[in-house]
């Protein structure tokens, strides 16, 4: 997380694209990521360039090759604005008809994953003054340090959600973080989101491995396995899609498997039986028509409604022994529907429904007041679920108004600590926050999910004072009252 003068750099550098006429907080961080990804290509070339100046060897494969130095980032940095707006917006004959914008469109796999999604990345700033600002303030970040380049860009990514236009892409960060923390990703797994936005899921997978298991790094195949193909991502959105890369790149995540597909759609209906861990938070709001979903998912639950067809997906892009934890709308656990009985059915009865977690409606605010729940669950393909846990989360450590302000009341903690040693919830019962439920009793009411459902309230009673000693109590109060005025009223004679 960062703080103080580096926090002071991003909200500057977001205020001065604002004022320069860049307003859609996806266009700013999308042009703010080219920036980023082009004075990456020169730090590279630069460290290049010194290992062979120390080897006294010249560079095998530059990037950037003497003719097109005037491209380099640490040389137009020094330039007057107009010159530095021409190499971003003019051919230059003399650098083979190509700007330093276009540049970065030509990179190979030496520009990691991100350069695969360059294809219709198009410059968007207007003036020479706000490009040289930007600039300027980009190059005063700290990106050579690991966490902090991540941070500051994860940072720049939460903008999108208080610009509150385009929040519906962005998860809460201590949501997506308790998630992890409950599937606990291991050395093996192969680790999926299938509407991955800005990838929130995968780094925080990442960094969840990268700050509990470092020791892992040691071995030489997980280092292949992570950097190769542990990590995964479809998004059918191009712009999207850029944003994921550099956030995973930035986050030590180089080459990650991004799949330019929609997840639903005939075009992934190859993808199967592929992953053991699946973490997601899929569109909500939205329907298709049955000719544009992949045939297979409709076996599982025939429905139009996009929350229902990617837990269909999730069931068949899983592998047997495969997790998943995912975010769904309150109406998939208690919906009347054939379609929502089905998909509830086939996940408490042929899979292993572990959890339901019950997040209270004010966890989207202030873009989303949706009710919304967690979902683990195992695929087995041949039943195992006995009891199902639920819990009613009732704060997540910050307030549930529009203002999100933090605040001392928090479950997670809670909730991660009684998911680990669901051994121990047996004896609970449904007064409490959280309890067991036989997969039995769910079959019998319809298969629903809902806490509500199951949970108990105790109804305290009061006892009230007969109606005449309160009449009684009102006038003794009152004859203060009036009493009380009358030696004001002596006073002030």
């Amino acid at each position: 997380m960062i703080t103080g003068e580096t926090k002071s750099k991003i909200d500057k550098i977001w205020n001065d694209f604002w004022t320069g006429g860049i307003s859609n907080p996806l266009t700013v961080v999308e042009q703010f990521t080219y920036l980023i990804f082009i004075k990456q290509l020169d730090d590279k070339q630069i460290l290049m360039e010194k290992q062979a100046n120390l080897l006294g060897v010249p560079i095998d494969k530059p990037i950037y090759t003497k003719e097109q130095s005037p491209l380099r980032w640490s040389n137009f940095k020094n330039k007057d604005p107009e010159t530095m707006f021409d190499l971003f917006t003019k051919q230059q004959r003399e650098l083979n008809d190509i700007t330093a914008f276009d540049f970065m469109k030509t990179i190979g796999a030496e520009g990691g994953e991100f350069a695969r999604f360059m294809k219709g990345a198009i410059f968007m700033i207007q003036s020479p003054r706000l490009l040289d600002k930007v600039v300027q303030q980009i190059d005063q970040l700290p990106l050579d340090n690991r966490d902090t380049k991540g941070d500051l860009y994860e940072y720049m990514l939460s903008k999108i959600a208080e610009a509150g236009t385009n929040g519906q892409f962005r998860t809460p960060r201590h949501i997506i973080s308790m998630m992890v923390e409950m599937t606990q990703p291991k050395k093996d797994d192969i680790i999926c989101d299938p509407a991955c936005g800005t990838a929130g899921f995968l780094v925080s997978a990442g960094e969840y491995i990268y700050h509990n298991h470092n020791d892992w790094f040691q071995d030489k195949t997980f280092r292949e396995h992570f950097n190769t193909k542990m990590f995964n991502g479809i998004e059918f959105d191009p712009s999207m899609l850029r944003i994921a890369a550099m956030n995973m790149q930035l986050h030590g995540m180089e080459t990650p498997v991004l799949i330019g597909k929609d997840a639903l759609s005939e075009a992934n209906a190859d993808i199967e039986n592929e992953y053991t861990l699946i973490l997601a938070n899929p569109p909500f709001k939205g329907s298709l028509d049955y000719d544009e979903v992949e045939s297979s998912l409709l076996q599982t639950t025939k429905t139009k409604k996009t929350e229902l067809l990617f837990l269909s997906l999730m069931l068949r892009t899983l592998k047997v022994g495969g997790r998943a934890a995912v975010i769904v709308p309150d109406g998939v656990l208690f919906g009347s529907s054939r379609a929502h009985k089905s998909i509830r059915e086939e996940l408490v009865n042929n899979q292993k429904l572990e959890a339901v977690i019950s997040m209270p409606s004010g966890v989207f605010k202030p873009y989303a007041g949706v009710s919304t729940a967690v979902l683990f669950f195992t695929k087995t393909n041949s039943g195992g679920t006995d009891k199902v846990w639920f819990y009613d989360m009732k704060a997540d450590g910050y307030s549930l108004d529009d203002k999100r302000s933090e605040i001392k009341d928090n479950d997670i903690p809670d909730i991660i600590e009684r998911f680990k040693n669901l051994e121990a919830e047996t004896d609970r019962v449904r007064t409490d926050q959280s309890f067991m439920v036989p997969s039995k009793e769910i079959k019998e009411n319809d298969w629903d999910l809902s806490i509500n459902r199951y949970k108990e309230i105790v109804y305290e009673e009061i006892e009230y004072d007969e109606p005449q000693v309160i009449i009684d109590s009102i006038k003794d109060i009152d004859n203060v009252r009036t009493n009380a005025i009358l030696n004001l009223e002596e006073l002030l004679k």
